[in-house]
């Protein structure tokens, strides 16, 4: 199993939260006012008077076969504006309870 954190603009809330639905991936966790800076050249997204703008993150666990169409998934929503960015990592699992 992987686990998959994505992090986005929150613009971008209701295109990933129906993207989740999309991909029948109905588990996961819903972070708001995640605060931060891309690595490409992204803007700060600090919810102040200079960078007004905040991100959200959502984390999920999906069978490995399933990352792949995921992320491809996640890259089609990055590229409809690159300005408001989309980014994914994932991680291997190793147990859950």
């Amino acid at each position: 199993m992987k686990s998959v954190f994505i992090v986005f603009n929150q613009a971008n809330t209701e295109r990933v939260e129906y993207m989740l639905d999309q991909l029948n991936i109905s588990g996961f966790t819903f972070f708001e006012q995640v605060q931060g800076r891309g690595t490409n050249g992204g803007e700060p997204r600090r919810g102040t008077h200079t960078w007004p703008e905040m991100n959200s993150a959502v984390i999920t666990v999906v069978d490995d076969d399933r990352v792949p169409e995921l992320l491809s998934t996640i890259k089609k929503l990055d590229n409809r504006n690159k300005e408001v960015g989309v980014r994914a990592f994932v991680w291997n699992i190793e147990q859950t309870v």
